[in-house]
């Protein structure tokens, strides 16, 4: 059988289910290529007890999970919910092609804790997702999904690439938002949320891009960023008293 077990946001997270599960797996692996991780993989193996395997893409994406599922019980350790990245629902449809069992344990994703900023969830639009530029490489159509949201006026959540740094994000954002000729007032960036370290900060880009600029370790990886959109009355006095 294969497990896909979630980690929830910090290294305390996983749930007791979770934990129970892997005590019966016979290989435990960390998927390691969609998050920036806030601990380390040494922490997971106390609060654990299981030695743990760290998998890039081309492995997750391989065969290799499926086969080892049809003869031993393997779990995949995932930050935060296990199917918030589409890449997993593939793999369960690979296992059920492969007639091997499978088994979801959810736990906590950057979607919950977002609340703590005080936007009403049931008001975010589609979640978009900011990748690292490159030479050649500067594709802005994650823009056109915030376009789209605050066509509706609604929030939207942009989760940001791997590796990729405050400050570059926050210059992607500017770039891609002059292009779309898309209008930014006040954004919020989401530090760490679910750990103790977690920060928040709201305010206009320009004070935001300053204060990186200048402050080192600001905010710290993983972050997203959200643009709001229209703002009920009780989301404005929480997005003050940040």
């Amino acid at each position: 059988m294969l497990y896909l077990v979630g980690l929830g946001l910090n290294e305390k997270g996983i749930t007791l289910e979770g934990i129970e599960c892997l005590k019966n797996c016979t290989r435990v692996y960390l998927e390691s290529y969609t998050i920036d991780f806030p601990y380390g993989v040494e922490e997971l193996e106390l609060i654990t007890g299981k030695k743990i395997e760290k998998l890039d893409r081309k492995a997750v994406e391989s065969d290799r999970l499926v086969k080892e599922a049809k003869s031993e019980d393997v779990a995949l350790l995932i930050y935060g919910c296990p199917l918030f990245a589409t890449t997993h629902e593939t793999l369960l449809m690979d296992c059920r092609k492969a007639k091997v069992k499978t088994r979801v344990i959810y736990s906590a994703s950057v979607f919950d804790a977002i609340a703590s900023c005080g936007l009403q969830l049931y008001k975010f639009g589609k979640i978009t997702s900011m990748p690292m530029w490159a030479r050649n490489f500067t594709p802005d159509s994650f823009m056109d999904i915030v376009g789209e949201n605050q066509s509706i006026k609604a929030h939207s959540l942009i989760l940001c690439d791997i590796g990729l740094g405050i400050v570059d994000a926050l210059h992607e954002l500017r770039v891609s938002a002059k292009n779309k000729k898309i209008r930014l007032d006040k954004i919020l960036v989401c530090s760490q949320l679910g750990t103790e370290d977690a920060r928040i900060v709201y305010n206009t880009l320009d004070k935001i891009e300053l204060a990186a600029k200048n402050e080192e370790d600001y905010l710290e990886l993983p972050f997203c960023i959200i643009i709001p959109g229209e703002l009920h009355f009780v989301e404005k006095e929480a997005l003050a008293s940040l």
